[in-house]
């Protein structure tokens, strides 16, 4: 069934193609052989005037008319050069079938004048039926057939009746008359032949390039990062997705050291050693954790590498979360059973620090018992909201007139040394978000950036920059304040899971903003203040794009 329906196409293809050029126009390959249909007429019409000019024709030929035979050749050759001058490319077969019927009718003129089918007239008869049959199809070329035999029956009969010792000519006449269409018909099969096997070759080529054109597609809309490189490890193809990972573009043709130097080292090692798996690395800073994978390319003499680059970011980041959630359940599961103890020991350390008995040292240590306590309860908190999150309910949010209110609530209920500045730039800016969750995300950065302000400065401040992208077009709000900043090298961990600096951190605050933004299709991003400080950046979905 496959075979035949791919054959069935190319048979109707084919069958087009070749109507198409018999009725409207003549193609590249009959203008090949036309070409050389002109130069097989010149080279007989120059033959025939280099005999008749020698003399060598009454030798050779014998003519019956040698007058005749001499204008007639002369005039074979002249027609042909002006032929071959005027109709260099022919452009339709009307102009083929006419040459080949004049060619036919003067080539009988010339079997007649040299005395029929002695004189082998007759066999350039043949040549040129059959040549004008690669060229013409069907009837058409039949005709062409009929002619020539019709002129040489014809023209042998009458030359019998002008000299009675032609008559012994019919059966050679009657032979050349079939030999001239079965020239033809084998030709047009062979001619249909080649025809559907050039058709075919075409259409496999343009299958062919089709495939190729979708492989390349295909490739580089890849979010694996494939790269290919010679022995003397340069990089001979890169699609979008490796330049996307490594943070480089044009790398084809680039050698891959002062690109890569962690994916040379991993080459080198994976080279030392095929059956270890080689180590993940970074490309650059805040880049995705990329893992590799080689494999052997043979392309003939040489053998080149095929690289693969897989970002293992998002799977890293769904196994935290897979643990968090086992550890949100299983923090449920016991958290009754450690809030009563945690709570009896905070309320007897109350009691004991309230004792006016108790010396200093003693209260001290009642009181670190009683911090710890609350940082413990906190964090036994911050895991069950990870466990109870619910589903996020995105609401259609006029940005700027949330803000406003959100920055007075916040505002009315703040100390006398925090300040929080609010800016907005544009006209209205919307998008579809969990008011409640943004509450609680903005509340976590704001609060963060009032503490770590006023650690360095006797006010605290935060500001509120909300702004359209001129890129993305997306709504963007930045908080920002002037604290110490969060140094470099800490920079990529700051959204981690219980990644804190702080003693009395948990480290789960920017790590549940994260997540509070990425389920409402938003984003939330550090980046450096100029001024100094730090500026957290979300970035939200458009209004009409969040499902």
């Amino acid at each position: 069934m496959t075979a035949g329906t791919a054959v069935r196409p190319t048979s109707n293809r084919t069958r087009a193609l070749v109507s198409a050029e018999s009725l409207n126009g003549v193609g590249p390959q009959a203008r090949r052989i036309f070409r050389l249909y002109n130069l097989y007429r010149l080279s007989i019409g120059l033959l025939l005037v280099l005999l008749i000019s020698s003399e060598l024709d009454d030798q050779l030929l014998n003519p019956v008319n040698a007058d005749l035979f001499r204008k007639g050749s002369w005039f074979y050759l002249i027609l042909n050069v002006l032929v071959a001058t005027l109709v260099a490319q022919p452009r339709r077969m009307v102009q083929i079938f006419s040459l080949a019927l004049v060619d036919v009718l003067l080539l009988s003129g010339l079997f007649f004048a040299a005395g029929g089918t002695p004189s082998g007239i007759g066999n350039l008869l043949i040549v040129s039926v059959a040549i004008s049959n690669s060229l013409l199809r069907g009837r058409i070329g039949l005709l062409v057939a009929a002619v020539a035999a019709i002129g040489l029956i014809y023209l042998t009969f009458y030359l019998s009746l002008i000299y009675p010792q032609v008559s012994s000519q019919f059966v050679q006449a009657g032979a050349l008359g079939a030999l001239c269409f079965a020239a033809a018909l084998f030709v047009q099969a062979a001619s249909k032949r080649l025809q559907r096997s050039e058709s075919l070759a075409e259409q496999r080529a343009e299958d062919v390039a089709n495939l190729e054109a979708l492989n390349a597609q295909i490739l580089e809309r890849m979010r694996t990062g494939i790269l290919v490189l010679d022995p003397l490890h340069r990089i001979l193809l890169a699609n979008q997705g490796a330049q996307t990972l490594l943070g480089k573009e044009g790398l084809a043709g680039k050698p891959l050291a002062p690109q890569c130097p962690e994916l040379l080292h991993c080459y080198e090692q994976w080279v030392s050693n095929p059956t270890l798996r080689p180590p993940s690395f970074q490309a650059f800073t805040d880049g995705p954790t990329l893992q590799p994978s080689f494999v052997p390319l043979p392309q003939g003499r040489q053998e080149n590498i095929l690289v693969f680059l897989d970002d293992i970011s998002q799977v890293a980041q769904q196994a935290q979360q897979l643990k968090l959630a086992s550890l949100g359940r299983l923090t449920a599961g016991i958290a009754h059973e450690i809030r009563n103890p945690l709570g009896a020991i905070s309320h007897a350390a109350q009691l004991l620090h309230e004792s006016e008995d108790l010396p200093g040292p003693d209260r001290r240590l009642a009181q670190i018992i009683q911090d710890h306590s609350r940082r413990m309860n906190l964090v036994i908190e911050n895991v069950l909201q990870l466990s109870r999150r619910r589903q996020s309910d995105p609401q259609l949010l006029d940005l700027k007139y949330w803000l406003t209110r959100f920055a007075s609530e916040f505002r009315s209920s703040a100390s006398a040394n925090q300040t929080l500045h609010l800016a907005s730039i544009g006209s209205t800016l919307q998008t579809r978000m969990d008011p409640h969750q943004l509450t609680q995300v903005l509340t976590n950065l704001v609060e963060n950036g009032l503490r770590y302000s006023a650690q360095k400065h006797t006010q605290g401040q935060v500001w509120l920059k909300l702004f359209r992208d001129p890129e993305s077009d997306l709504p963007v709000l930045e908080v920002e304040d002037d604290g110490e900043g969060v140094p470099e090298e800490h920079r990529p961990h700051i959204f981690e899971p219980f990644y804190t600096t702080e003693n009395k951190g948990t480290g789960l605050g920017l790590y549940i903003s994260r997540e509070l933004c990425e389920s409402n299709q938003a984003r939330l991003d550090y980046k450096p203040r100029e001024q100094g400080g730090s500026c957290f950046r979300i970035t939200f979905a458009h209004p009409r794009k969040l499902s």
